[in-house]
């Protein structure tokens, strides 16, 4: 009998299976345990993590169409040394006044520029021609504590001071208030305008603009039961809430954390009245009181754990492509201390998208917060100086990274932060002192997938260990993560601190419940000591 190569995706994972199928298509071999069992299944839930990235991972990214608005027609000069703020932001309030797609295309060279770049309409694409030689350099020679004058960040600021965040080493003398660009803020900067970056003080939340309770959900599930679909259409862009007013017993905390439930920090129940999981989503189709959505659920929604839809706003369609983003090889401050050499922002958008760029020399490269279905692909960040983040997801959902590099120094090499749900790191490489952030805050089923890390071991009296997750994050939102975060073909190669016959042992000490980690390999024999325990 004829025998054919048959290819199991989980997920997009891009480790495979191949598994020997008849022609018939009746499998010649079983497949591992952890796919077929259906006891093992049921008892170790594995998210689908295929939905995330732009129009939830079912078609590429769009080639950039429509009207093209080139900045040098609007007095920017790549190469001349000269000032190209003024032209550029001419061009974008022209880009705003036009109807339809537009390309805001810089032509190659280098361009100087020292103020934001606010991208505030859907359907637009800031393009150059490449981030390599002869493709297009947006140089920023200032950073965002000088040039931004907008109130973006006002709250966040009024957070700082009220909630008295700083960062404190006694032994440097340091004892400062955090910067507000230390996680926030970019020089391409999309935010829908009227809307808040995240939620920081109460006072100035706004009423939720709620749809219809979620009266039937099942985790996994795309077909939810509603109070009233009569104000829902298919295309409409919603958020799933699960709102915590039951306290610290609430079935959404089991929910998150499973056993270790009774450890969760205050945050997960001091806001009675803020959502602590959202998923936003298309509806892709309402009959009656059901709504089919184009994400799982995130959850179980019923009686015992209570959600709502909720309206959401935001832009779609934003693209930004063919870059070199620049910041000048300035002094590094230290943690929070950041002065805000910050690439691509991205707050309250949908269906967009980052492609081939390269950031040198940033406090962070790429930021996302309150948005979904974004796509970050063929990313570089590089450059002498330390950063906080390499690429970044915080309050975000089905947000995808792939083929990711990161050359410099990062604190926080690829990052999970708070609130962020069913987002993915695929395909990519860490070349400098590596870390996996998950950072405490109810981020919950995300996925590391084929992530190789250059690791240095260092001496420990268990010999030689390599740190590689490293949770972070204020006492009030702990466990380090939530329930399903998975590690999936994680390669790891030790590059210097042991011996090629020693067994590396790798370390991810302060992490969260119900982890799976599957398929640890490398250059070195290993040994993983992850806590709690995971699958």
């Amino acid at each position: 009998m004829k025998i054919k190569t048959f290819t199991v995706f989980l997920g997009c994972f891009s480790s495979i299976f191949a598994i020997p199928v008849s022609q018939a298509g009746q499998n010649t071999q079983a497949l591992p345990a952890i796919l077929s069992d259906e006891t093992i299944v049921a008892e170790n839930h594995l998210p689908d993590f295929s939905y995330a990235g732009y129009r939830n991972g079912t078609m590429d990214l769009p080639r950039a169409a429509g009207s093209i608005l080139s900045v040098d027609d609007f007095g920017a000069v790549p190469n001349d040394g000269k000032d190209d703020t003024k032209a550029v932001l001419k061009a974008i309030e022209k880009a705003n006044r036009t109807k339809g797609a537009v390309i805001l295309r810089f032509s190659p060279g280098r361009y100087r520029i020292t103020e934001v770049l606010k991208i505030e309409r859907s359907d637009i694409v800031l393009q150059g021609s490449g981030p390599g030689p002869g493709g297009t350099t947006l140089s920023f020679p200032r950073p965002l504590n000088q040039v931004d004058k907008s109130t973006s960040l006002d709250e966040l600021r009024e957070y700082i001071v009220k909630l008295d965040k700083r960062q404190k080493e006694p032994d440097k003398n340091l004892n400062e208030y955090f910067s507000e660009y230390s996680w926030s803020g970019g020089f391409i900067w999309i935010q829908k305008p009227g809307t808040r970056p995240a939620p920081y003080l109460t006072e100035y939340d706004p009423e939720i603009d709620k749809l219809a309770d979620v009266t039937s959900g099942k985790r996994g599930g795309t077909r939810i039961s509603v109070s009233d679909g009569s104000g829902l259409k298919a295309g409409d862009i919603v958020q799933v809430q699960w709102i915590n007013s039951s306290g610290p017993g609430a079935n959404i905390i089991k929910a998150l954390y499973g056993d270790a439930s009774e450890s969760a920090g205050s945050h997960h129940w001091s806001f009675p009245e803020r959502p602590l999981v959202r998923q936003t989503s298309r509806v892709e189709s309402v009959d009656g009181n059901t709504v089919v959505l184009a994400s799982p659920l995130l959850h179980d929604a019923d009686a015992g754990i209570p959600a709502q839809l909720a309206a959401w706003e935001g832009l779609e369609h934003v693209g930004v492509e063919d870059l070199h983003i620049e910041f000048p090889s300035s002094p590094y401050f230290g943690h929070h201390m950041e002065r805000g050499y910050n690439g691509i922002y991205f707050t309250s958008a949908f269906d967009s998208w980052v492609r081939n760029i390269r950031v040198t020399n940033a406090d962070s490269g790429i930021l996302s917060y309150n948005s979904a279905n974004l796509t970050f692909r063929d990313i570089t960040t590089d450059g002498e100086r330390k950063a906080h983040y390499g690429v970044h997801m915080g309050n975000v959902h089905n947000v995808l990274a792939e083929n990711v590099i990161v050359m410099n120094p990062v604190l926080h090499s690829l990052t999970f932060n708070t609130q962020s749900t069913k987002c993915v790191y695929k395909d990519a490489v860490v070349f400098t002192a590596p870390i996996l952030d998950q950072h405490a805050g109810a981020n919950h089923q995300n996925l590391f997938d084929n992530v190789t890390l250059h690791s240095t071991a260092v001496d420990s009296d268990d010999g030689p260990v390599a740190v590689v997750f490293d949770g972070s994050g204020a006492p009030y939102w702990q466990p380090g993560h939530g329930g399903f975060n998975t590690t999936w073909n994680l390669r790891v190669l030790i590059m210097g601190g042991a011996h090629p016959d020693e067994v590396v042992t790798i370390h991810g000490l302060d992490e969260g419940p119900m982890a799976r980690i599957v398929g640890l390999h490398g250059n070195r024999e290993f040994k993983l000591d992850y806590r709690p325990a995971p699958y």
